[in-house]
């Protein structure tokens, strides 16, 4: 059971909803210290590859998830600032925080054989395109 679900699922529909307004710009109701990765999709012949960036996390900090023709992505970057700092902050941009990501994905997957890899701060996620299925003549037999 996922106590969150609802809220996840209210959060994408606004996200599919509004992505195309809000592009490159920040979400007006999130918060202002939340935090959101930069994702690249780019739609290849036999595949979706999608790039997001996550500096400063590991592969235990991230949870990638296909279901239901969806791309979730989630995490959590951990605080790195030094409490121990006395002096006074002129810049505070880096965000920590957790993060979710929907991403509808523009036709099926192959989810079995989806795929990703974590390097220099990148997540690159490749999904396999679902073998069309060709249209099939059903003969009508007499009842």
């Amino acid at each position: 059971m996922r106590p969150w679900r609802e809220m996840e699922d209210m959060q994408r529909e606004m996200e599919d909803m509004f992505t195309p307004f809000f592009r490159g710009l920040a979400w007006p109701w999130r918060e202002e210290r939340a935090w959101s990765p930069a994702i690249d999709m780019v739609e290849r012949k036999d595949e979706i590859v999608v790039r997001v960036d996550l500096p400063g996390l590991e592969e235990k900090d991230i949870e990638v998830s296909v279901d239901d023709g969806r791309l979730t992505i989630r995490g959590e970057r951990k605080e790195t600032r030094e409490e121990k700092d006395e002096g006074y902050e002129y810049y505070c941009e880096r965000r920590a925080g957790a993060f979710f990501r929907g991403l509808p994905l523009p036709t099926g997957v192959d989810a079995d054989k989806v795929k990703a890899s974590f390097k220099n701060g990148v997540l690159e996620v490749h999904l396999p395109k679902a073998k069309e299925s060709k249209p099939k003549k059903v003969e009508i037999k007499a009842a």
